[in-house]
């Protein structure tokens, strides 16, 4: 899994009025969570372009007030009108502990149903994985060759190595 840095600087005071006047000057205001206590930090909303508008997961290396740690993104939110960042929610990673993480799908091949006329749909985009850091992959790659008309590969027809799905296995994920 690629990995983005991310440079940022802890914040002093916390609430409403700091986070409006963080995001005035184009910073977006941002918590790490962590097995004892939580790090509240901001970085520059240009830093989060490669992390955000990808079609791929990374790992990100936050480098706050000259520490460094791993992460991965767990939630963003935007702002309604402008779709501009407004907040971003990190998990640190640890060696020895699984992560979860939704990893993007890339659909492999051409089907055998799209062939003889039929459409292919993706219904999932996104799977929820569990594994350890340097197990996850950037996306995960389903073959989709052998697919016929009216039929579908569900997330339990998926299988990778190293890391496990968590979502429902009759979950479609994609279908001619």
């Amino acid at each position: 899994m690629k990995t983005i840095e991310i440079k940022g600087s802890l914040r002093k005071e916390l609430g409403k009025k700091d986070s409006k006047q963080l995001r005035k000057s184009e910073n977006v205001p941002c918590v790490m969570y962590m097995k004892e206590n939580n790090i509240h930090f901001y970085a520059h909303e240009n830093s989060f372009k490669n992390l955000i508008y990808t079609h791929e997961a990374h790992l990100v290396k936050l480098s706050l007030n000259n520490q460094e740690y791993r992460a991965v993104l767990h939630d963003m939110q935007f702002h309604p009108v402008t779709d501009r960042l407004i907040h971003a929610d990190f998990v640190q990673v640890s060696d020895n502990k699984p992560v979860t993480i939704d990893i993007p799908v890339s659909i492999v091949g051409d089907a055998a149903g799209v062939k003889a006329g039929g459409k292919l749909i993706v219904k999932k985009r996104h799977l929820k994985v569990k594994g350890l850091a340097e197990n996850l992959p950037e996306n995960l790659e389903v073959d989709v060759t052998d697919l016929n008309i009216a039929h579908s590969i569900k997330v339990g027809d998926l299988s990778y190595d190293k890391i496990e799905l968590l979502d429902s296995k009759i979950t479609t994920v994609v279908t001619v």
